[in-house]
């Protein structure tokens, strides 16, 4: 995805492949490291760990965008944080992959195909004249619409600083309020940055408005939704389903209820995960590194 190549007579380039959630084999492994390029929020970057790292003058993140490293403690160092351009089309494919196999029981039956179970064993949902509620509608929450209207469907958005001017723009409704969006919603699609007011949106009073039949789904990130919530709401059969790429913990632990829920339709954080996205992250990972050698470091990324 990238010629690291071209860093060869002044950096090493050394590849870890597998996650490591203990802090001290991470250190044990990057301890003399003067460079660090992390794969989004993979693995957090608290001010522990970075104080632990005295050897460390770099950290590049790919996208522009990463919660899990602590700004203000690489700042106090005089560490320089760098990220990488990213593209909005992966998530926005993997976000209708999620509606299209709740709405068509696609693992179910693929399952029974396979095992050689019972043949045509569920009955899928149209989406066609359905409505698509949008909590979010930024440049990926617009590009969803989009495909949601190509397929007939009824799309309206809300957020807290979504406008009538905006949501003429792409033509859509504007939700009179969350509330409202998800009491009308059949599938209810999120598509926010997650902040402090946007962490707990959605909670049990909030899943509690939604249809019986609907299906709630989350690209974007785990806090959003209050989980003990949502996992409760899924049991009990609250709602009829809900498809999610994002979790608080990650890798989802073994024992995590979610891994068994059989209305849950759920993927390991593969939004991002697209050539056209790698291409970008590691490519330009390597020119973060040529500007920074050079001493006039670019796409810096600083406490906001």
């Amino acid at each position: 995805m990238a010629d690291w190549s071209s860093l060869a007579e002044r950096v090493e380039v050394i590849n870890i492949s597998e996650h490591i959630s203990d802090h001290d084999q991470l250190v044990e492994k990057v301890r003399d490291c003067q460079i660090l390029v992390v794969m989004r929020e993979r693995t957090p970057l608290s001010a522990e760990l970075i104080n632990r790292l005295p050897s460390l003058r770099l950290i590049i993140t790919s996208g522009m965008r990463n919660a899990s490293i602590d700004l203000t403690a690489a700042q106090e160092r005089g560490i320089t944080v760098c990220g990488t351009q990213s593209r909005s089309e992966p998530p926005t494919e993997l976000t209708w992959a999620l509606i299209l196999g709740l709405a068509r029981h696609i693992t179910t039956e693929h399952a029974a195909l396979r095992s050689n179970g019972p043949w045509q064993s569920t009955l899928g949902v149209s989406l066609h004249g359905k409505t698509l509620g949008l909590l979010g509608l930024g440049k990926i929450g617009e590009a969803v619409a989009r495909v949601g209207q190509a397929f007939g469907m009824q799309v309206v958005a809300w957020s807290q600083n979504l406008t009538q001017e905006r949501t003429n723009a792409v033509g859509v409704s504007l939700a009179a309020s969350k509330e409202d969006l998800l009491s009308r919603s059949d599938v209810v699609s999120i598509h926010l940055v997650l902040s402090e007011r946007t962490c707990g949106l959605v909670g049990a009073k909030e899943l509690g408005l939604m249809k019986p039949s609907a299906f709630l789904v989350n690209t974007s990130r785990a806090a959003i939704i209050d989980q003990a919530a949502l996992i409760h709401a899924l049991e009990q059969g609250l709602i009829a389903g809900a498809g999610l790429d994002v979790f608080e913990q990650e890798p989802l632990p073994g024992d995590d209820p979610m891994r068994s829920l059989p209305n849950l339709l759920a993927t390991p954080h593969l939004g991002y995960v697209a050539d056209a996205n790698y291409q970008y992250y590691f490519s330009q990972a390597v020119e973060d590194i040529h500007a920074f050698l050079a001493g006039e470091p670019i796409r810096e990324l600083s406490v906001s």
